[in-house]
């Protein structure tokens, strides 16, 4: 039975109870329903440079430390996230292949999860012990876009046998407006399983980048 977090609440997740071979971290969100209703020319007019919302989720794998094991590769003397324990946009699958995004949303379109990380858990080498989960809204701040103006977002995790186990639901009051990325949270390895966390520390930033120093 699917628990329903709040900021800051955790739930364990029992390999008696579920099936933990392969877990999939849903993100959905739907755009505001007065900005649905504009159409046209009046819905450029009055929603800035895009009237779509790209939420993009971010998966930072983490040791025993909490901190991201491998920030990529260096290339031409510059540091790129390549190849390394962030999966994002860029970087959609793992090199272990044990966790991978399985596309890029730019929309929100459609009912269900828009974008999705697959892990799978118990292929999961032991040198990572958190797996924290950002959500951005991809140049939030250059369309005057923030979590205030969104429905329907939620982060949720179901296992391999397709079962929700826990959803954590963003609020749309006034702690998330002109905020643009979050914290939204985390899976935390324990000697009797995993822990999915939900976390909700948001951000004016519009990206996972601004993080990176939190976990390194």
């Amino acid at each position: 039975m699917s628990v329903s977090l709040k900021k800051g609440q955790g739930v364990s997740l029992s390999k008696s109870q579920f099936d933990l071979s392969q877990v999939t971290i849903g993100l959905g969100w739907d755009v505001a329903e007065n900005r649905q209703s504009i159409s046209g020319f009046f819905k450029k007019l009055f929603s800035g440079n895009n009237e779509d919302y790209d939420l993009d989720v971010i998966a930072f794998l983490c040791d025993k430390n909490g901190k991201i094991g491998k920030l990529g590769m260096v290339k031409n003397g510059k540091q790129t996230l390549d190849n390394g324990d962030i999966i994002f946009f860029n970087n959609m699958i793992h090199e272990t292949g044990n966790v991978w995004l399985t596309g890029d949303n730019r929309t929100g379109e459609g009912d269900g999860d828009d974008e999705q990380i697959i892990l799978k858990l118990n292929a999961l080498s032991d040198q990572y012990h958190k797996i924290v989960f950002i959500v951005q809204i991809y140049d939030g701040t250059q369309r005057k876009q923030h979590f205030g103006q969104i429905q329907n977002a939620f982060i949720r995790a179901v296992d391999a046998n397709n079962i929700e186990m826990a959803r954590f639901d963003l609020s749309t009051g006034s702690e998330f407006v002109n905020k643009r990325s979050m914290i939204f949270a985390e899976l935390n390895r324990e000697a009797s399983g995993w822990q999915f966390k939900a976390i909700g520390n948001a951000s004016e930033s519009d990206t996972f980048v601004s993080y990176i120093e939190w976990y390194s």
